[in-house]
C-alpha cells in the first residue's frame, strides 16, 4: 500500500465527523473553506453553523447587508474573509444565477478564491483532480519527503505543488485531499506529532533522520508594524459616539471609536495638544478618565491601545462618526478589541452617568 492509500485508510478509521463532510453542495463547501481559513475547526465550526442557519442558499447570503455579514464574522478575524464572500455571493447571484460553480476554471475567478480554496471545492463537490495545499499537506508532504525547501519560497512553491499532484489519487482526489488535510491537522500537528501511532512513518525521512521539529521549512518575511490607537470614549444624552472604518485599512466595514494614531508612544497630555486632538475635541479638551494600555496582536501588527474617555463632546465631526444609543452598541460589528473593551466598561459603569 501506498503512501497516499496508507493515509485514506487512516482517515476512514479516524476523521471528524464534520457536517461539510456530508454534501457535495459547494455552496456549503465555500462556507467552510473560507471561514476556517486561518482559523481552527473548533473556533470555525460554531460560525459556520450559524452562517448556514441564517443563510441556508447563496441567494440568503446575497441579500445581506455587509453590516449583518460582519456582525455575524465578529470575533472570528480577517474579516476581509466576509466582505469577499459577500461580493461572491452577489456576483453569482448576478453572473450565475444563484448557481453557485463547482468547476475550478469558474471557481478560481471568483473574489477570495486563490487556488487552495478552487482546488478544495472542485474536489470536495465534483471530485476534479486538483491537488490542496494548505498548511497541514505542506506539512505532511515536507516531512514524509524530506523536503528542506522553504515552503513560501518561489521555488518551494513549485516543489510541492509538483509533489502534491504526483501523489493525488485522481480516482478519488476529493477523498485523497481531505485525508491528507485530516492527516495533517489530527496526527502530524506543527508541535507534538503523534510519530509513534503515525500509520506511514516508516517510510518518513524526517521520523528517520530525527529531523520532524526541523520541516517544513518556513523563510520569515514578515516585518511586524507597531502602531499606537489612542481611542475617544464620549457620551451624548444617553448616546455614544462610534466611528465606521472604511478607510480600506484593518477592520474595514467595522465599528470602532473615534480615534487618533500616532507613530510612539505618547503621553495623554501631549495626545491632547496634538493639532488633531485639538481640531476635533478643542483647545479645552477635559479627560474625565484613562483606562490603561492594552496590547492587541495582529498578524502583521501590533497594536498598543489606549481608551481616553473625555468629558466634552467634539467641536468637529468626522463624516464617519455617528452617535448611538448605548443599549445599542452591541447590535455593530465591532474589532474584538473594542467588543470586549465596551463589553467590560458598560458591565461596571453606572449607566445613569449617561443620562
Amino acid at each position: 500500500m501506498n503512501f497516499a492509500d496508507e493515509l485514506v485508510q487512516w482517515y476512514h478509521q479516524n476523521k471528524r465527523d464534520l457536517p461539510w463532510r456530508h454534501t457535495r453542495d459547494p455552496y456549503v463547501i465555500w462556507l467552510s473553506e473560507i471561514i476556517l481559513q486561518q482559523t481552527r475547526v473548533e473556533q470555525g465550526l460554531p460560525y459556520f453553523n450559524r452562517f448556514l442557519e441564517r443563510y441556508a442558499t447563496i441567494e440568503d447570503f446575497a441579500n445581506a447587508s455587509e453590516d449583518e455579514i460582519l456582525k455575524l464574522w465578529q470575533g472570528l478575524g480577517y474579516y476581509s474573509r466576509g466582505r469577499n464572500m459577500l461580493k461572491t455571493a452577489r456576483l453569482i447571484q448576478q453572473q450565475y444565477h444563484g448557481k453557485f460553480p463547482s468547476a475550478y476554471n469558474e471557481l478560481i475567478k471568483l473574489k477570495g478564491i486563490g487556488d487552495y480554496t478552487a482546488a478544495a471545492i472542485s474536489s470536495f463537490a465534483a471530485n476534479e483532480a486538483h491537488a490542496v495545499l494548505d498548511g497541514n499537506v505542506f506539512r505532511v508532504l515536507a516531512r514524509y519527503f524530506g523536503i528542506n525547501e522553504p515552503i513560501n519560497s518561489t521555488n518551494g512553491k513549485k516543489i510541492f505543488k509538483q509533489l502534491a499532484d504526483e501523489v493525488l489519487n485522481r480516482d478519488e482526489p476529493g477523498l485523497h485531499n481531505q485525508a491528507m488535510m485530516e492527516f495533517g491537522a489530527m496526527l502530524c500537528k506543527p508541535k507534538n506529532p503523534a510519530c509513534g501511532i503515525c500509520p506511514v512513518r516508516l517510510g518518513c525521512k524526517a521520523f528517520k533522520t530525527n529531523a520532524t521539529m526541523q520541516l517544513p521549512v518556513k523563510l520569515k518575511t514578515v516585518k511586524i508594524k507597531e502602531r499606537f490607537f489612542n481611542y475617544f470614549l464620549i457620551f451624548n444624552e444617553g448616546k455614544i459616539l462610534m466611528n465606521k472604518r472604511t478607510d480600506g485599512d484593518i477592520w474595514t466595514g467595522l465599528y470602532d471609536l473615534p480615534l487618533i494614531e500616532t507613530k510612539e508612544l505618547l503621553s495623554v497630555q501631549d495626545i491632547l495638544l496634538l493639532p488633531e486632538t485639538m481640531q476635533y475635541f478643542g483647545q479645552d479638551a477635559q479627560i474625565d478618565e484613562v483606562f490603561g494600555l492594552q496590547k492587541f496582536l495582529l498578524t502583521h501588527q501590533r497594536l498598543t491601545i489606549r481608551f481616553i474617555r473625555l468629558k466634552n463632546t467634539p467641536v468637529e465631526h468626522k463624516a464617519s462618526w455617528v452617535y448611538i444609543n448605548t443599549e445599542d452598541w452591541g447590535k455593530l460589528a465591532l474589532p474584538k478589541v473594542i467588543f470586549i473593551f465596551l463589553s467590560n466598561f458598560f458591565k461596571f459603569e453606572n449607566n445613569s452617568l449617561f443620562f
